[in-house]
């Protein structure tokens, strides 16, 4: 066969290309293998009619005649079809899985038993081979049924070979006659509690089936009945050695069954915790589970034809192992029953635990108790669960459950290793756990308890079994939780250290120690986070020696650590001062390390105690007659008590320490001297309390009886009024507040009386005082001009004061009379605020500036707008003012005390009009005045040069500065009319009363004095520039026509000269003096402030005059260059030669000198 090119293949290619989806490729790397190729030649050609087909992982597509018993994944089974001629035609059967080898077994008998029989009716057999074939398919299908069995768990029971041999059974059948048949079929009847149901002879054939439709069964019955009706006669030797070996077959398979079963009846699960496994629930649940089916497959086995056939052979011939298979099918029924029963009761226990699996962690605690009802459950109901052993593994399987969640739900190996970043979550984890396994072992404590209450009242089994038995595991990892607790704790601890800071003499040095045990401490923690082991498996002894090495380091710690408390204890002058210390220790007092070193500091300590109750003694005697010098703002009686619970709080405070100091460092008792001079001092300070509050009650007694009768008010000489015995009152009521706060004090009847009546003695005691303070205030500040109005006022004063004269502090009616008095002194108040603000009115207007300066410095053209409105807006709050104090006075218009009291407010007024103008006036003068104005000008005009008028000033003094100041003057003096008269009988508004005012009138001359002084200092100035008056008031071309003439100007009054014509020289000499006054006026200052106020603009005439100066120069250069023009002309020309007047080079550098530029085709013919 050459592999895929045999066309006998294709039909199997397909199928199995399709089942297997396969690629081509991969079929011809099938076919290429060589015992693939040997598999499927022997297929095609011989009767094997099975082939496997299977993928391996590693090797692909695998054939194979038997079945694969490696196979994992899906097995393709190809057959021919088992219709005559069909050599082309195949059958395809898909078992995936554990179903392969059932499927294998229904291969045999659905398609090869009937394929065996129909051939071995046909003739083109050889003799003897179907029967084998037959021998062999059957043993192949019971290897297949035993492998299936021990895939799925279960227990097959092989039949036994013989059964195969049709020869023997019809021997068997022969020697065996109906009597013996129907004998064995009548016991049988009888035998009603047993599994075999017919194990006559006649049932038995060779593939044991019941089917009435096998022909071949039905063809071997009625073959073996036609032998024996018709008398047919077997060799007896023969007979008995078929019968010998069919029997030996038999009771061989009996004892092999009883062999298989006994060893599976005699498996406990028990025994898998006894060998040290640590098995969960859920294993128990499946091994009963999977008992019981095992158990029933086994009785369906017993129960089966081919049972019954071995159970009729071995009957039939009075076989002893016919007893031994009774016992088998009996001691099976009795599995059955125990097996149904333990997991009827056990499914409760299984649900529950399903439940806790599907839990939080967080809730197993709540629900261990209910696990626990469920096994008591079971323990009361089962009738095969009820003993001590199979409970103990249970519980012990639901330790170990619990074991696994909780090492599920710690981190691992990062129980420790979180030490070094944060621990606090996992140890609040692991406490978690211990608290969830302690509740486990007192759940079943409880349930214990339940069922020996049980047994008292019914007859109910309880656990006598030790409680170690069950939770040997859980308390090993219970320790485990509990050394990785203390760990954590420990830690905890340790880091506390690195914010201990100690004071004192050695409390740097002490710091510095403690920082280095806990630096040290560090190490330990990172060396043990870094153990690789996980510390949560009891079982793993890495981590204990890890732990070993651990506490050692720790213990050699806390050694150094006692050392520094020592020594900071012994550093503590006072004993708060220790228990501070010991508070800062307070997580390592527990320590056995510490418990041994603490009893010598405990007794220094009791020493130090003693001292300070001698202490307190000693200055309680010494400072017992004045303790009030410390307390000087309080009763002497409640200095005293102060005094006293000070000295108690710190002899409490002092024990208080002590007893904090023995309770965190184990709860020793006080000694009974500590305790005896402890209760010493308290008492001598109990008995000076004690006289204190007596003598304190009987002091204030008196002096509440004096208040008592103490009048309210009395006058000092004129008119001042004060309260009667303000001093005393103020003391008796500041003693009583101390009194009520101290308590402890017995009151006598008067301060009862006044302590009672405190509220109303208060209230009394502020409106007296108010009363006393608004008559004094009425009467000491009032006015001349108000005097008049408030006579009537202050009369009814004076009679509210006389009443208030005769009663004592416990009388009624206060309150009236001071309400009067009160309402008096708010209008007068009042009225008099008005007045204030009046005059505050007037006073301001002191500070106002009516004249101020523009952006460039100068006087404004008038005064100030906004200032003027500000006034006249106050004049008319003035008379507002006034009205409403006529209406608080209840004045008359017309009464004299009025009109005196507005001719008052009249004088505040003017008086304050009068500074204002007075301020404005002397703004002028200071301005005007060279030495305070500081060279800033006040007002400005300009000097100007005019066609017609000559030099003059643009204003004039007289039309400007002199009109304006006069307009500025008479503008402050209108200030006064904007404010209306106040008083009624002057007559005028307050400008025509200012203007007579002496200071205004010299201020005013003053300033008209300055302006007559800058006239003549302005005079002056023009008079000094008139040197250059010829310049604009002279003829230039007559001037420059005597000048070509005489060589000169002429002199004023000279009227003729000897005519001379200038030389070059006179025109350089009248050049230069042009240009010398031209540098004169330009260096002339552009601004001239005269007398330090006015200023004077010169920029106008300078302008002018320069103008003119150039005008003039520009005369004689003009000139000169037509000149210079002609000479170059006349140089050019050679006829012209010689007749120049000047000459050209000096005429050019004079024209230079004097600034002129050469036009450019005189400089053209220059060059």
């Amino acid at each position: 066969m050459e592999g895929s090119d045999d066309e006998r293949l294709e039909p199997i290619r397909m199928l199995v290309q399709r089942s297997f989806r396969l690629d081509p490729d991969k079929w011809r790397d099938f076919v290429s293998e060589s015992s693939n190729r040997t598999a499927l030649t022997r297929f095609m050609s011989s009767p094997d009619y099975l082939l496997f087909f299977h993928l391996q992982p590693d090797s692909g597509l695998q054939a194979s005649l038997g079945f694969p018993s490696a196979a994992q994944s899906k097995v393709v089974c190809v057959s021919r079809a088992a219709q005559e001629g069909s050599g082309k035609a195949f059958r395809i059967q898909e078992f995936s899985g554990g179903k392969a080898l059932s499927g294998l077994v229904g291969l045999s008998e659905e398609v090869s038993c009937p394929l065996l029989n129909r051939v071995a009716d046909s003739s083109s057999w050889a003799v003897g081979v179907a029967p084998d074939a037959m021998k062999l398919l059957e043993k192949q299908k019971n290897a297949a049924q035993v492998v299936e069995a021990k895939v799925e768990g279960l227990t097959f029971l092989p039949p036994p070979d013989a059964l195969c041999n049709q020869d023997d059974l019809d021997r068997f059948l022969a020697r065996s006659g109906p009597d013996q048949g129907g004998g064995c079929h009548d016991n049988d009847n009888s035998n009603t509690n047993g599994l075999v149901q017919d194990p006559s002879p006649k049932n038995l054939s060779l593939t044991g089936s019941n089917n009435s439709d096998n022909s071949h069964h039905d063809d071997s019955v009625e073959e073996c009945s036609s032998l024996h009706d018709n008398g047919f006669h077997v060799d007896q030797n023969e007979q008995k050695l078929s019968v010998a070996r069919l029997l030996h077959a038999c009771e061989e398979t009996v004892v092999e069954w009883v062999e298989l079963v006994s060893d599976f009846l005699q498996q406990d699960w028990s025994g898998l915790v006894l060998d040290r496994q640590k098995p969960v629930p859920s294993e128990e649940f499946s091994f009963w589970k999977n008992r019981l089916k095992n158990l029933l497959f086994i009785q369906d086995q017993l129960l089966s034809a081919k049972a019954q056939q071995v159970s009729s052979i071995l009957k039939a011939e009075d076989s002893i192992y016919w007893a031994a298979l009774q016992d088998l099918q009996r001691h099976v029924q009795e599995g059955v029953r125990e097996a149904e029963d333990i997991t009827l009761h056990l499914t409760p226990v299984q649900q529950k635990l399903s439940e806790v699996l599907e839990m939080d962690f967080l809730q197993l605690k709540d629900n261990v108790a209910a696990v626990m009802d469920k096994v008591g459950l079971l323990w009361t109901g089962s009738e095969f669960y009820c003993r001590p052993r199979r409970t103990v593994v249970l519980l012990q399987e639901i330790c170990n459950l619990y074991i696994q969640l909780s090492r599920d739900f710690l981190p691992g190996q990062e129980v420790i290793g979180v030490l070094v970043s944060e621990p606090g979550p996992v140890l609040q984890d692991i406490r978690l756990v211990i608290q969830t396994l302690q509740a486990l072992k007192s759940a079943f404590c409880e349930q214990q308890t339940q069922l020996e209450h049980q047994n008292q009242a019914t007859p109910t089994p309880s656990w006598t079994f030790p409680s170690h038995l069950v939770f040997f595991h859980l308390d090993t990892f219970l320790n485990r939780l509990l050394s990785i607790q203390e760990v954590h704790l420990v830690t905890a601890r340790f880091y506390q250290l690195d914010q201990a800071v100690l004071s004192g003499a050695s409390g740097t040095l002490l710091t510095v120690g403690i920082q280095q045990v806990y630096q040290d401490f560090l190490v330990q923690v990172r060396l043990l986070s870094a153990c690789s082991c996980d510390p949560t498996d009891p079982e793993d002894q890495t981590f204990e020696l890890e732990l070993d090495q651990f506490w050692e380091q720790v213990l050699d710690l806390e050694t150094r650590l006692v050392s520094v408390l020592s020594k900071a204890l012994e550093d503590c002058s006072e004993v708060a001062s220790a228990a501070k210390v010991v508070k800062m220790f307070w997580f390592f007092l527990d320590r056995p390390r510490v418990q041994d070193q603490l009893p010598p500091c405990l007794a220094r300590l009791e020493d130090q105690v003693l001292s300070d109750l001698d202490r307190t003694e000693l200055e309680f005697y010494s400072q017992k007659e004045k303790p009030e010098r410390w307390f000087r703002f309080c009763p002497a009686g409640a200095a005293r008590l102060c005094w006293n619970r000070q000295l108690r709080r710190r002899t409490q405070e002092t024990l208080r320490s002590f007893r904090t100091i023995q309770n965190l460092c184990g709860g020793v008792a006080l000694a009974p001297a500590l305790l005896q001079r402890a209760e010493q001092v308290v008492e001598l300070l109990q008995d000076f309390r004690t006289s204190t509050r007596s003598d304190w009650s009987a002091g204030l007694e008196e002096d509440c009886g004096s208040v008592l009768n103490q009048k309210l008010v009395q006058i000092d000489p004129p008119t001042h009024l004060e309260v009667a015995g303000r001093k005393q009152l103020e003391a008796v009521l500041q003693q009583l507040r101390y009194v009520s706060r101290e308590g402890g004090v017995a009151l006598r009847p008067n301060a009862d009386r006044l302590l009672l009546a405190r509220d109303d003695i208060t209230r009394t005691f502020v409106l007296l005082d108010q009363t006393v303070s608004c008559y004094n205030q009425v009467v000491g500040g009032a006015m001349e001009a108000e005097l008049p109005l408030i006579q009537e006022q202050l009369q009814q004063l004076n009679d509210t004061l006389s009443e208030l004269q005769s009663k004592t502090w416990i009388c009624k009616g206060v309150q009236q009379e001071s309400q009067q008095a009160l309402a008096v002194h708010s209008s007068i108040t009042e009225a008099r605020a008005n007045m204030d603000a009046m005059r505050t009115i007037a006073q301001g207007w002191a500070e106002l500036d009516l004249l101020q300066r523009s952006g460039d410095s100068l006087l404004e053209s008038s005064v100030n707008d906004q200032i003027c409105r500000g006034i006249k807006t106050d004049g008319e709050q003035l008379l507002s003012l006034t009205q409403v104090n006529r209406r608080l006075y209840s004045a008359d218009e017309a009464s004299e005390a009025w009109t005196g009291y507005l001719d008052y407010i009249d004088d505040r007024v003017q008086d304050g009009l009068l500074q204002l103008l007075h301020r404005a006036l002397r703004f002028l003068t200071n301005s005007m005045n060279t030495q305070q104005s500081g060279g800033a000008a006040l007002l400005a005009v300009s000097l100007q040069l005019q066609d017609s008028r000559g030099l003059v000033f643009e204003p004039s003094i007289d039309d400007g500065p002199a009109a304006f100041l006069k307009t500025i003057i008479r503008d402050v003096y209108g200030a006064g009319a904007l404010v209306p008269r106040i008083s009624v009988g002057r007559h005028g508004d307050y400008q025509e009363s200012l203007r007579q005012n002496p200071e205004l009138c010299a201020l005013e001359q003053e300033v008209m004095t300055r302006l007559l002084q800058v006239k003549e200092e302005a005079e002056k100035l023009r008079a000094g520039l008139d040197r250059y008056a010829h310049l604009w008031l002279s003829d230039k071309q007559a001037v420059f026509q005597e000048f070509l003439a005489y060589g000169k100007p002429l002199a004023v009054g000279e009227v003729e000269a000897d005519k001379n014509p200038p030389s070059l020289k006179d025109f350089q000499r009248e050049i230069q003096v042009l240009l010398t006054i031209s540098s004169e006026v330009t260096h002339l200052d552009e601004g001239v402030v005269l007398q330090g106020w006015l200023q004077v603009d010169m920029h106008p005439f300078i302008t002018c005059l320069l103008s003119i100066i150039l005008d003039w120069k520009d005369m004689y250069t003009d000139f000169l260059l037509e000149s210079a023009t002609n000479s170059l002309q006349q140089a050019t020309r050679p006829q012209d030669r010689g007749s120049a007047s000047f000459d050209l080079t000096d005429t050019i550098l004079l024209l230079e000198v004097a600034g002129v530029e050469l036009p450019e085709h005189l400089a053209a013919k220059l060059q």
